[in-house]
């Protein structure tokens, strides 16, 4: 038996992932870091309240087996850039920091398909230094998710996004060789995932959207 850390549990992808871990017998533990409840009551569920950009202030109760990083935000929810830096970039190298200080072997992340530390996209940028600097942790077992668009009903409203799903609906059939990464993606997809490679390993530490799935389905 093992225990999980979850950030992210709140968000769409991570609200999938948290299911699969309480249903997932080889966890005894899961704990949850987040700034509002998940709203579930479970025996293996652990739920820590927390400011998550002071995660480090929290650390005495930072101790599990694997780290699983589900935090994003979006330009439309978060227009501030210093704000958004702090949520996807600050949180998930904050947290890989912790497990290299805390021995945790296995951290999971979600980050963007096309994140680069030298884009001259804001937000790809971001993602990009993440990824950096997750990696200088030197966590033996690393697995940087790289997903496309994300296809999936949202408590709230973002419209824009919703269009851009409907249009890769269309476009996905489309996308073949090596444009197959660029199709659309469920978040349960994303977190069937991660969970299989926490578990079972993977020979890459850059994951792309359309490896994503063929792990989820394997």
């Amino acid at each position: 038996m093992k225990s999980a850390i979850l950030l992210g549990a709140t968000g769409l992808t991570g609200g999938y992932l948290l299911k699969i871990l309480l249903n997932d017998p080889k966890y005894d533990k899961v704990k949850v870091f987040s700034r509002s409840s998940v709203g579930i009551k479970h025996d293996k569920l652990e739920e820590h309240l927390v400011d998550m950009l002071k995660l480090e202030e929290y650390k005495n109760d930072f101790h599990a087996d694997e780290v699983y990083c589900c935090i994003g935000t979006t330009k439309r929810k978060t227009p501030d850039k210093d704000l958004y830096k702090k949520i996807d970039y600050g949180i998930p190298v904050t947290a890989a920091r912790l497990c290299r200080e805390k021995n945790i072997q296995t951290f999971l992340v979600i980050s963007a398909l096309g994140a680069d530390a030298n884009s001259s996209i804001f937000y790809n940028k971001v993602k990009g230094k993440m990824q950096h600097d997750v990696l200088e942790a030197g966590i033996a077992n690393t697995y940087i998710f790289q997903p496309s668009l994300i296809a999936g009903n949202r408590e709230e409203e973002r419209f824009y996004e919703k269009l851009g799903i409907k249009g890769m609906k269309v476009f996905n059939n489309l996308l073949i060789g090596s444009f197959k990464k660029y199709r659309s993606i469920r978040p349960e997809t994303i977190a069937r995932a991660m969970n299989k490679c926490a578990n079972a390993g993977y020979s890459k530490i850059l994951i792309e959207s359309d490896e994503i799935k063929e792990i989820a389905s394997a």
